[in-house]
């Protein structure tokens, strides 16, 4: 029986070797001879290091019900692996992705910035003298599998960062010339003192920096077309979504309407006000209708009025944004005034007690988690 070496050389396989590998790497409540029976017992001929790596990550995460410890065996032996089969240089790994060939075309294919490689390389002994690479052990098997998978920079399907490389990476693209800063940043993100959200971790550094997380949009004059528009740019650089839907006037039928914005990309939270005559559709759209399964999550954007009248056993009103319009741009005692001069004035579309409300509210959360509850302020 044979294994394949990194450097391609052939060698008899040895099981006492995986076993004292696995027990450098192990902590004190795991037993890396059964890591490295499990390995053994799926080993065929001419399986390279690195797949026996992977096999001995997979055995040791699958072992991690039996004591947590073996998924932190998992991450080390995975991230020892990465570390084998990647450069020992941020430096000369930002070089290899600058100068990235794309397969197909043959073409040059950066995944870096010009600039930030510039930056890189006029700084190369310094940036690569502070970074620590022991901490990527630090990660459990599901943390760095996420990077793996994500987060770290591939040229040509392979990994090149390590994830040491990456927050290196994240703290030049923010800081650019101010090495100081981007160095004390990188030590705080790689102590994992803070993070910053994933279109940060993935864009910064790269040809199209997009950093930011986050996008409120709102229906605007109750054009489905507009945001469906906002929604896909936002979607093509991995931010996610919050929108109102609190301004569109009381149809036949929400579900139809949240379906064609869920077209436009995701994740997305979508927001409704519980005076909307539209609520109690929107609060029973169940998390496998339609297109809302893969990635719409549900919010109620929720004023202190109702739940006065909530806590009051009062009466509650439902109205259309068209006949009673301004509703969901006051808050407080404004809102107040507002809303009853509605009531006042007969233009309810539906009366009732506002605990039925509330508890469809409180029935939705319990069999689907949502919607979550979010409350204006006085």
């Amino acid at each position: 029986m044979y294994v394949v070496k990194r450097d391609g050389w052939v060698e008899t396989f040895d099981l006492e070797k995986i076993k004292v590998r696995l027990k450098k790497l192990s902590s004190y409540h795991c037993n890396p001879l059964l890591v490295a029976q499990k390995v053994s017992a799926r080993f065929y001929n001419g399986i390279t290091t690195t797949q026996l790596d992977e096999l001995a990550a997979d055995a040791a995460a699958s072992m991690s019900c039996n004591h947590p410890h073996y998924a932190y065996l998992a991450a080390r032996i995975a991230v020892s692996n990465l570390h084998k089969n990647t450069k020992n240089s941020f430096s000369e790994t930002v070089a290899e992705i600058y100068h990235r060939v794309d397969e197909t075309s043959g073409l040059k294919a950066s995944l870096i910035d010009e600039h930030v490689s510039r930056i890189v390389m006029e700084n190369a002994a310094r940036l690569d003298s502070e970074i620590i690479y022991d901490r990527d052990f630090d990660y459990d098997y599901f943390g760095f599998k996420t990077l793996e998978r994500l987060y770290l920079l591939k040229v040509n399907g392979k990994v090149v960062e390590r994830p040491q490389h990456m927050l290196m990476r994240v703290a030049v693209g923010i800081h650019m010339e101010d090495i100081d800063s981007a160095i004390k940043s990188y030590h705080l993100l790689s102590q994992r003192l803070f993070t910053h959200a994933s279109p940060t971790l993935i864009h910064a550094g790269t040809p199209k920096p997009q950093l930011s997380s986050s996008f409120l949009i709102c229906m605007k004059d109750d054009s489905i077309e507009a945001t469906l528009q906002k929604c896909a740019a936002v979607s093509k650089s991995t931010g996610s979504i919050s929108v109102s839907v609190h301004n569109i006037r009381v149809t036949n039928g929400i579900v139809p309407i949240l379906d064609d914005v869920a077209q436009g990309g995701g994740p997305f939270v979508v927001y409704m006000e519980p005076w909307h005559a539209d609520i109690f559709e929107f609060i029973k759209l169940q998390k496998n209708h339609g297109k809302v399964e893969e990635h719409m999550a549900r919010a109620l954007w929720i004023p202190d009025l109702f739940m006065e009248r909530v806590k009051s056993d009062g009466k509650w009103s439902l109205f259309c944004p068209n006949e009673a319009p301004g509703l969901a741009d006051c808050w407080g005692l404004d809102f107040e005034r507002l809303y009853t001069k509605y009531e006042r004035e007969g233009k309810a579309k539906k009366v009732f007690e506002a605990l039925d409300l509330y508890f469809d509210i409180l029935t939705s959360q319990v069999e689907t988690g949502m919607p979550y509850m979010l409350f204006k302020v006085k």
